[in-house]
């Protein structure tokens, strides 16, 4: 029995020109936001209703997680029209988070410039300037006059996206510097392009760590940034918005390690319940080992405990001081590192203000802590508090500045010894210091 096409029903249609003047009222941000929050097909609707222009620019706000998920629900000719369009650098960190048989089925939809173009940006290492340049973009001649660079960019077929900086080559391009699309646009028409190169001029290479290509940016003020292969030769740019989400990846990473978890590398509401356990478990077992320290320690002391038993009271105040004072300084150190105000080489300098910054609040601690504890227990375990608090406050600050240090120098991730490890550090050498001033103090009483 043949097959014949239903006409779509008024009500339907209504329905449809009712949708469209809805989603008109939505920015581009606001669509992107609430797109993955409905199921797929009711997505690939409301996706289809917009218009070209507009549905590239909602299709580039969204992770791509809910991008690949978008496509899916998408036909062939839509998806092909959306991957050509897209830039470079966004359709390889695309691919970059797709599964390989993905990849390569939405690969072969490519024309074949496309295709070389990502498969060259894929080519780069991950967490490279390379991964997230634009290959797109407008090179100068130093020997053109300003008339002739403006009328090279009003007559290019295939504008990219990014013309405020432009990059000044060589005739092997060689980069020799930047000038910016203001100054061309009001220079002399007769002047060369090589007199309005800026006097100041950034550029990396394609290998360079791509937080440091972005935090760059952010501290030049630059609204792009030239990349280089080895040879000095231009390969592409990294504009302003790539820089952004980098940093706002990197911050996030460093904020969720700060918590004792690993990144999750996706939007939450699109991680799975076992995802999300997953990326917790291995911090809380690594945890769990490095508190079984502080058990050791109460086993050891076991018989302070039993012949003054009001030591056992303190024990959550003070260790619970030292990794609070310790994690402060630990995560100021880090975010520190992360903007670049700080190196190793000042290692000293850190140790040393945050000692005495230990030392100022084991001091106030102290003042208040011990004479309070003093009036109920008696003086001399007041004292033992007031000292351990001052001794632990010190120490604490000192390690939390000091380990992020020393794990960068030695090529680890500065989260990874974050809060949770140094506090979790601070415990165990805290009850060090807690029954070392003990038996100062106390002497005999102690050991029975």
């Amino acid at each position: 029995m043949a097959h014949t096409i239903q006409p779509i029903s008024p009500a339907a249609v209504d329905e449809l020109a009712a949708l469209r003047l809805e989603l008109a009222d939505f920015s581009t941000v606001e669509l992107a936001e609430e797109l993955p929050r409905m199921d797929l097909a009711d997505q690939a609707v409301r996706f289809r209703l917009l218009s070209k222009d507009r549905a590239l620019a909602v299709f580039e706000e969204l992770d791509p997680v809910h991008q690949q998920e978008l496509l899916d629900g998408l036909k062939t000719d839509t998806v092909r029209e959306l991957l050509e369009s897209m830039e470079a650098d966004d359709r390889a960190k695309l691919f970059d988070e797709m599964p390989a048989k993905v990849t390569t089925r939405f690969q072969s939809q490519l024309s074949a410039a496309d295709r070389r173009t990502t498969a060259r940006l894929l080519g780069y290492e991950p967490e490279s300037a390379g991964r997230i340049m634009t290959p797109d973009y407008v090179s100068l001649r130093a020997s053109m006059t300003a008339a002739a660079a403006i009328e090279r960019i009003r007559h290019l077929r295939e504008r990219p996206r990014h013309l405020d900086v432009l990059p000044v080559t060589d005739g092997h391009r060689k980069l020799l510097g930047t000038v910016t699309l203001a100054d061309l646009v009001s220079a002399d028409p007769d002047v060369r392009v090589a007199e309005l190169i800026a006097d100041e001029h950034y550029q990396v290479s394609t290998d360079t760590d791509q937080e440091e290509a972005a935090r760059l940016i952010q501290e030049a003020n630059l609204n792009a940034l030239s990349v280089v292969d080895h040879e000095d030769r231009l390969v592409g740019m990294i504009t302003w918005d790539d820089a952004m989400e980098v940093l706002e990846a990197e911050d996030t990473e460093d904020a969720v390690r700060a918590g004792g978890s690993e990144p999750l590398e996706r939007p939450y509401l699109s991680a799975g319940v076992f995802m999300l356990a997953r990326k917790r478990a291995v911090w809380l077992l690594v945890l769990a080992v490095s508190a079984s320290l502080t058990v050791t320690v109460l086993n050891y002391y076991e018989t302070y405990l039993a012949n003054v038993t009001v030591l056992a009271v303190f024990i959550s105040l003070l260790t619970g001081t030292g990794g609070n004072s310790g994690s402060q300084a630990s995560v100021t150190i880090i975010r520190a590192m992360a903007v670049g105000e700080v190196r190793f080489s000042d290692a000293f300098r850190i140790t040393w203000r945050e000692s005495r910054v230990g030392f100022l609040l084991g001091v106030m601690l102290a003042a208040v802590g011990g004479p309070v504890v003093g009036l109920v227990y008696g003086w001399d375990i007041g004292l033992i508090i007031a000292l351990t608090l001052l001794v632990i406050c010190t120490w604490s600050t000192f390690v939390g500045s000091l380990l992020p240090l020393v794990a960068k120098k030695i090529g680890i991730d500065p989260a990874l010894v974050s809060a949770p490890m140094v506090s979790t550090l601070c415990d165990a050498t805290g009850l060090l210091i807690y029954f070392s001033v003990a038996a100062l103090i106390l002497g005999p009483a102690l050991t029975g």
